[in-house]
C-alpha cells in the first residue's frame, strides 16, 4: 500500500476515534457479552486465524457436518440467530462468524492493512477454518457473505461441500466496474459513491446507525423489522475498523483504493470470473430493494449441480433473518443435491 493510500487509511480511522476509544475502554466487549449471549447462537468465542482474532458462534454436535454462515454489510451475526437452531436441530455444526471489521473480531496488529478488497475475507474464512481444524463446510452466505462464499468456492473448491448463495455469482473485479450501467442501475448504487468522497466517509462514520438503519430499510422495503432487532446488529458496528474496511471495500471496487500486492494474483483469477463446480442452490428474495442480479444472468456460473429459488412474501436483501427456514432449507438440500 503507497504513502497516499495509507495516508487516506488514517484518516478515515481517525473519524472514528470515538468507537476506538469505546473499543479500548471495553464498553464494546461487555455490550457483545450481553448481546449475544442469547440461546439461538450461544456465546462468543474467539480464535486467533490469520491476521485476525475472529469473533464467532458454534453450536450444534462437534462431530456433526459443519455449515459455516457468513453475514453482510450493514448486517452481523444476527442475521442466523433463526437459522442456526433450525442447522442444529437437524444435526449441524453450525459457525457464524463476524467479518473482519465486525463485533468483536480484531486486528492481531496496528499495522495490518484495513485492507475491505473482495479477496480478503475469502482468506479469512480458510484461516477460520483452519484454525478450528475444518477441512471442509457447507458455506452460506448473502451480500459480502455471499461473495467471500463464492470466493472460496471458486477458488478452493476442495473445502466446500455445498454452497448457498443468495443473489447467487457475485464475484467482481475493478475492471468490471469500471464499465457505466444504466442510469437507473447507477441511482441504486449511491452509496458507493458517496463513499468515494472524504464527506462520505467523515458522513458514514458521523452517523453510522442513521445510515445503516436507511439501508436496512431500502435493501427491504417490507421487513418491517423493530429497533430492538436493529439495535442487536448495530453493536458490532461499533467494531473500531468497521469504516475503515466498508470505504476501502467501496473504494477498492471502484479501483480508487489499492489492495494489497501479495493479492494481486488471486485477483487476476477472480477478474477471469471463474465458475463455480460445487453443488449449489442460489436464492433471491421477491423484494430485494439492494442492487442484484437477475437470476438469469448468472445461472450459467454454476457448472456443477445446481438450482435456484426465489423466495416470495415480501422477502428482502437479509434473506437469512427474514425467511430464515428457506435459508436452513437450502443448506440441508445442497448439501444433498
Amino acid at each position: 500500500m503507497d504513502d497516499s493510500v495509507d495516508l487516506q487509511r488514517r484518516r478515515i480511522v481517525g473519524a472514528t476515534i470515538a468507537m476506538m476509544a469505546l473499543a479500548e475502554a471495553g464498553a464494546i466487549g461487555s455490550a457483545y457479552a450481553q448481546m449475544d449471549g442469547g440461546a439461538s447462537l450461544g456465546p462468543i468465542r474467539q480464535i486467533d486465524a490469520g491476521v485476525l482474532s475472529v469473533g464467532y458462534t458454534q453450536s450444534g454436535p462437534s462431530d456433526g457436518p459443519v455449515a459455516i454462515l457468513l453475514h453482510g454489510w450493514p448486517y452481523d451475526i444476527h442475521s442466523y440467530a433463526e437459522v442456526a437452531p433450525l442447522l442444529v436441530a437437524a444435526g449441524y455444526r453450525v459457525i457464524v462468524p463476524h467479518l473482519r471489521g465486525y463485533g468483536s473480531t480484531r486486528f492481531l496488529s496496528a499495522d495490518t492493512p484495513r485492507n475491505g478488497q473482495q479477496i480478503v475475507t475469502a482468506i479469512d474464512i480458510l484461516a477460520l477454518m483452519d484454525a478450528l481444524k475444518i477441512d471442509q463446510a457447507v458455506l452460506g452466505g448473502y451480500d459480502w457473505g455471499a461473495r467471500t462464499a463464492d470466493i472460496i468456492a471458486a477458488l478452493w473448491p476442495e473445502r466446500v461441500k455445498a454452497l448457498v448463495s443468495v443473489s447467487g455469482y457475485l464475484i467482481g473485479s475493478q475492471a468490471a466496474n469500471k464499465k457505466p450501467l444504466p442510469p437507473q442501475a447507477e441511482l441504486q448504487w449511491w452509496y458507493q459513491y458517496y463513499f468515494a468522497t472524504e464527506r462520505g466517509a467523515l458522513g458514514y462514520a458521523a452517523n453510522l446507525d442513521a445510515f445503516n438503519k436507511l439501508i436496512w430499510q431500502l435493501a427491504s422495503p417490507k421487513w418491517h423489522f423493530d429497533d430492538a432487532t436493529y439495535e442487536r446488529s448495530a453493536a458490532s458496528f461499533r467494531n473500531p475498523d468497521h469504516v475503515a474496511i466498508v470505504i476501502h471495500n467501496y473504494r477498492w471496487r471502484l479501483g480508487l483504493a489499492q489492495g494489497e500486492a501479495q493479492y494481486d494474483a488471486l485477483e487476476q483469477r477472480l477478474a477471469a470470473a471463474p465458475t463455480i463446480a460445487v453443488p449449489t442452490i442460489t436464492l433471491e428474495g421477491d423484494a430485494n430493494g439492494a442492487p442484484h442480479p437477475e437470476p438469469a444472468a448468472y445461472a450459467k456460473k454454476f457448472s456443477g449441480k445446481y438450482l435456484h429459488r426465489t423466495i416470495g412474501g415480501g422477502v428482502g436483501h437479509n434473506l437469512p433473518q427474514e425467511a430464515p427456514r428457506a435459508f436452513a432449507d437450502a443448506i440441508q438440500q445442497a448439501a444433498h443435491l
